[in-house]
């Protein structure tokens, strides 16, 4: 944890060249000339009042991509729990950072930091930070593959080299070498997240609300703890007695899978209940069996077709064929579970809508909800498998897994008299044109290109939640960014799109130019030094 803070700081402070935390100054480029290296940096002697310039370094920005740099962190929306508010910690006159706990520093490091420093900096500048980012972003992983490890201690070596070629000597403290030896801790340790210190930072500041008189602040703690325990241990005799004083964590509530308050029910027109109705057909397991005999019917009857038109006619006829195969099997006698036969029937016309929703660990809310916070959570993903074809004319289909990201319209429960299921509808962005990915591995994604209208819904239970990040390169794109799941780690098979592997994040090594000697590399052609 403190690693990672004190070289997030010497990150940020020496490109936005903060006094007091800025490797760069008068007594580095000394140093260069003491060493002999990097003549194009030392410092000069201008002006009529003798002052000093220090010529621009490659890691030196511009005020203009100063400006860029905190207006990439200025617009972004986190989700609810993530971080502190990080537009808070940037000012609207000085382009500086002030305030950042160990924890901004943290989810800096790993995700937002990267997204800066694409807008700006010359190309090996940049990249060589943004695998010095993605190396943390691995290193924190909820599940680490030991045999990546020996690949991932051989990154962070070239990383640092790579660093070497383009910030000053002074640059590389304690701190920085540390780094090195990360890897071989959790090879010996396993996970960081079981060993990281923010829990005990955070039950720390727990302990220091108890403290109501100054003068006697050990008494007040130890007071207000056995009161507490006293009374978490009563509670676990009286049935249904929720604790006085103690609320549950922000992370306990949102392990337990509830709507938000403040509802109502609406009526929804038959062509977007249709299409709600048929989603939950297809992603349940007891309907399964019917569906696989629809799609042989279908197969019999029309064996001249295509796979896609039979996919087609299978989407466009299956919501209503269950009704008439139920009535046939309970006319005949057969065993119909409660669940088919009120599947079967379909939902009611009136649905309950929802503002928001808490599930496996995510606190979901609408579009609209939105609008008007300083968090975002209406982000969503999908990792869907879809039939994909080249054009309309392509007959050979491919079925792949795809990542689908939009954001939440709508959160319904669909009544089935008997049970409800509660789905969200959503605006996707459409998958040709509207989502790509970037020579540094992140995906960008077009918001105001919205497709696959005909498929909206997802089940609650499905969504992974992401939130997305203005590009200031392109106003057009938005960077996804993904949220880690809090609460314990699960074994979804779907978390594997919350953390980046080891090794596949990181720009190859073939893809960066080689650094040599030549001043160019090291020095800008800007006027705008120190």
């Amino acid at each position: 944890m403190h690693i990672e803070k004190n070289v997030c700081e010497n990150i940020y402070g020496t490109l936005l060249h903060i006094p007091g935390k800025s490797k760069d100054g008068l007594k580095s480029r000394m140093d260069l000339l003491e060493m002999k290296i990097r003549p194009t940096l030392a410092p000069q002697v201008k002006g009529n009042n003798n002052r000093t310039w220090l010529p621009p370094a490659c890691h030196t920005l511009t005020k203009e991509e100063k400006a860029r740099f905190c207006a990439a962190l200025k617009s972004i929306k986190v989700p609810t729990g993530y971080s502190s508010n990080i537009r808070n910690l940037v000012p609207k006159k000085d382009f500086k950072l002030q305030g950042l706990k160990s924890h901004d520093c943290h989810v800096l490091m790993q995700q937002l930091l990267p997204i800066a420093v694409r807008c700006v900096l010359p190309k090996h500048v940049k990249e060589a930070i943004i695998r010095f980012c993605f190396f943390f972003n691995s290193l924190c992983g909820t599940v680490i593959d030991v045999t990546m490890l020996d690949e991932l201690e051989k990154n962070i070596v070239e990383s640092l080299c790579l660093l070497e070629k383009c910030f000053p000597p002074s640059f590389f403290d304690i701190m920085v070498h540390l780094t090195i030896h990360l890897v071989s801790e959790v090879r010996q340790c396993g996970p960081v997240y079981f060993r990281w210190m923010y829990p005990f930072e955070r039950y720390m500041k727990t302990l220091k609300g108890y403290v109501r008189n100054r003068n006697c602040p050990e008494g007040c703690i130890a007071e207000s703890y056995i009161a507490e325990e006293a009374l978490e241990f009563c509670a676990e005799y009286l049935e249904n007695m929720p604790t006085i004083g103690v609320p549950p964590g922000h992370v306990q509530n949102l392990e337990i899978d509830k709507p938000m308050s403040g509802g109502q029910m609406v009526e929804v027109d038959r062509t977007s209940l249709d299409q709600a109705h048929l989603y939950v057909l297809h992603n349940t397991e007891e309907v399964q069996p019917y569906i696989r005999e629809h799609e042989d019917w279908l197969q019999l009857c029309h064996p001249r077709k295509n796979e896609k038109w039979l996919q087609d006619e299978h989407n466009r006829t299956f919501a209503d064929w269950p009704t008439d195969k139920v009535n046939m099997l309970i006319e005949n006698g057969d065993v119909v579970t409660q669940t088919i036969r009120w599947l079967s029937q379909g939902p009611r016309p009136y649905v309950f809508q929802h503002p928001g929703y808490d599930i496996n660990g995510f606190h979901f809310v609408t579009r609209d909800r939105d609008l008007n916070r300083v968090t975002q959570n209406s982000g969503v993903s999908l990792v869907a498998q879809t039939i994909s074809v080249a054009s309309s004319k392509d007959k050979n289909p491919v079925t792949s897994n795809i990542t689908y990201y939009g954001v939440i319209r709508e959160i319904w429960d669909l009544d089935y008299v008997i049970f409800r299921i509660p789905i969200m509808k959503c605006d996707w962005v459409h998958t040709r044109g509207g989502v790509m990915k970037d020579r540094l591995g992140f995906t960008l994604v077009d918001l105001q290109r919205m497709g696959h209208k005909s498929d909206p819904f997802i089940l609650v239970s499905q969504a992974n939640q992401v939130f997305y990040v203005p590009d200031q390169l392109d106003k057009k794109w938005s960077v996804v960014c993904q949220m880690p799941r809090r609460g314990k780690p699960t074994q979804r098979s779907e978390d594997a799109v919350e953390y980046p592997s080891l090794t596949t994040e990181f720009p190859s090594a073939d893809n960066i130019n080689s650094i040599d000697d030549d001043s160019e590399m090291y020095a800008r052609d800007s006027k705008e030094g120190i």
